[in-house]
């Protein structure tokens, strides 16, 4: 291996104090391996495996048709975000068979971003119906796709029936950019949240 590539893109600067546990959620085909591939700085952890006829009774591909693979167990992915901050991203399944694998994936983590999609905004109430189960915060980015419709916020909000607090950002899984100001303002959002007796959590 390149000497300069396992200092600069596998080991964390020596400078980094903080490491924080992210869960990237979504329903089925919202974009989340996409998403947490555009940001990492490693070669990302995939467990993507090819959609089988089986699998057309139980998923559903309406809108999606040119969907060939699907998330069976998570994705990984690192950002370091700062000189002394990096973020660990897990990437969760969105199939409701799934949801069990998924809870015990909140363990440990300080927050989620949902990925949200305007032609499907009905199926992120199950995502956000758990995490406010398990007491997670979380911020919602609308993740565009070609052809969807676009909305104004004030919709989306009262659509997916959030809280005043609550981050809603857009975003383009497939752009870097976009994706690391979505991350930024559920990292902001957490940190807004912090009382002093965590801070050293």
């Amino acid at each position: 291996m390149d000497s300069a590539l396992a200092s600069d893109d596998v080991y964390l600067r020596e400078s980094v104090r903080t490491a924080v546990k992210l869960l990237v959620v979504g329903h089925f085909a919202v974009g989340k391996t996409t998403f947490v591939g555009s940001l990492s700085e490693i070669k990302p952890l995939r467990t993507e495996e090819t959609m089988t006829q089986a699998g057309a009774f139980v998923d559903d591909l309406a809108g999606i048709k040119d969907k060939t693979t699907t998330t069976v167990a998570m994705d990984f992915g690192r950002l370091t975000l700062s000189e002394s901050l990096v973020l660990y991203l897990f990437g969760a399944p969105g199939q409701q068979r799934f949801t069990r694998l998924w809870q015990d994936m909140t363990r440990g983590a300080l927050g989620a971003l949902v990925l949200a999609d305007t032609r499907r905004l009905e199926q992120s109430f199950g995502v956000m119906g758990l995490l406010e189960e398990h007491g997670l915060p979380y911020a919602v980015a609308v993740n565009h796709f070609d052809g969807a419709p676009v909305f104004p916020e004030a919709e989306i909000r009262e659509a997916l029936d959030l809280l005043p607090e609550t981050p809603l950002v857009s975003c383009d899984a497939r752009d870097r950019a976009t994706s690391v100001q979505a991350l930024i303002a559920l990292v902001q959002y957490l940190l807004s949240r912090t009382t002093p007796h965590q801070e050293n959590v």
